[in-house]
């Protein structure tokens, strides 16, 4: 997928300006976020596994026929996290790759229920995630959080066993901010889930499930009525129905786009057939997102460029582009000022005489 990486239709000047933006990003996946540098790594460590060991055969191995082929090669990816090692390293790798991005924070997806179902003691994989939290914020600036996720193809099993890590006071990691749901959407209903996500509120969580990437707005009415859902995971479908657009918008409820990967996925068939522009329009707030970035050859700096090109954004636009996704963010009040304030100052220094 690496013809996506870069999007030369915005203006280099712009594609300057987006690579120094402070950042946040909310919707990327733990796993999905691993590298070619560090899933070949991981390979070489696993040598039984079926995914390539050179980084430049990960490209062919990484394209996708439809949704279902990305789903079956992610899996095969999580099983090369087989150990505690192989948790530490890819997260703090995966915070590596974010910092130089200049993302000062993120909510990363991680699903538990993949690596404690593969045999990692489950106490072990909290602190490795932990471990790797804090040295990446000590040594990186880079600010994590954790959103634990459902795998819906896995069932009911795996929503129990997530909610209980996830609510567990013996296991919680206090990076843990919210709670969500991942995977295929065709033949897994979010109504099933709700008990999960009630245990997860009460808990304290809040609800960000994926729903309306490959099906339609009705998984996103689903997620808001009966998950309680703060912020949608794609939601790429909402376009297609006026009312849940304005309900989005009257009620605040910003939807994690992630473009490249909507193509990727064959969940939206060309970018500039993507429905971003009439989400802006409608008023709903839009967070920019590279969901699973090495798999669909993007990072969030080409999420952003391509972002800019579709709305027409200057440098004020991607500014309040990055702002927004800040704003949508489970940062506490005063860590949102701080963030939002270094991109005014970036953006008054780029733009000064």
């Amino acid at each position: 997928m690496t013809d996506h990486l870069v999007d030369a239709r915005a203006p280099r000047e712009l594609h300057a300006f987006i690579a120094a933006l402070p950042k946040a990003e909310l919707h990327v996946h733990h796993v999905g976020s691993a590298s070619p540098r560090i899933v070949s790594t991981l390979a070489a460590r696993h040598p039984d596994s079926k995914v390539p060991t050179d980084p430049e055969a990960l490209a062919d191995y990484f394209t996708f026929t439809d949704f279902a082929h990305f789903i079956d090669v992610y899996l095969s990816v999580v099983d090369l996290i087989r150990t505690p090692e192989d948790v530490r390293l890819l997260t703090y790798e995966v915070a590596r790759d974010l910092a130089r991005q200049q993302v000062r924070y993120a909510e990363l997806t991680i699903t538990p229920f993949s690596s404690t179902r593969r045999g990692i003691d489950e106490l072990a994989f909290m602190e490795a995630i932990e471990d790797a939290r804090k040295a990446a914020e000590a040594e990186l600036g880079t600010i994590l959080r954790w959103c634990f996720d459902i795998p819906g193809e896995a069932g009911l099993e795996a929503a129990e066993e997530t909610v209980r890590l996830a609510t567990d006071e013996r296991l919680r990691p206090e990076g843990l901010v919210s709670f969500g749901l991942g995977g295929p959407e065709i033949g897994v209903p979010r109504p099933q889930f709700k008990p999960h996500f009630d245990r997860a509120i009460a808990a304290g969580l809040r609800s960000v499930p994926h729903a309306g990437e490959t099906t339609g707005p009705e998984t996103v009415w689903d997620a808001l009525t009966h998950l309680r859902a703060e912020r949608i995971g794609h939601g790429t479908s909402s376009a297609r129905d006026e009312k849940l657009l304005a309900h989005l918008a009257e009620h605040r409820i910003p939807l994690e786009v992630c473009p490249t990967s909507n193509i990727a996925t064959r969940a939206v068939r060309t970018l500039d057939e993507h429905p971003l522009r009439e989400f802006v329009k409608a008023g709903v707030p839009v967070t920019i997102n590279s969901d699973d970035p090495p798999m669909f050859g993007t990072d969030l700096n080409n999420e952003y460029a391509v972002a800019a090109r579709l709305l027409d954004l200057d440098e004020h636009g991607v500014a309040e582009l990055a702002k927004t996704a800040v704003d949508s963010s489970f940062l506490d009040e005063a860590g949102k000022a701080r963030i939002k304030d270094e991109i005014d100052t970036y953006t008054a220094r780029w733009l000064a005489p």
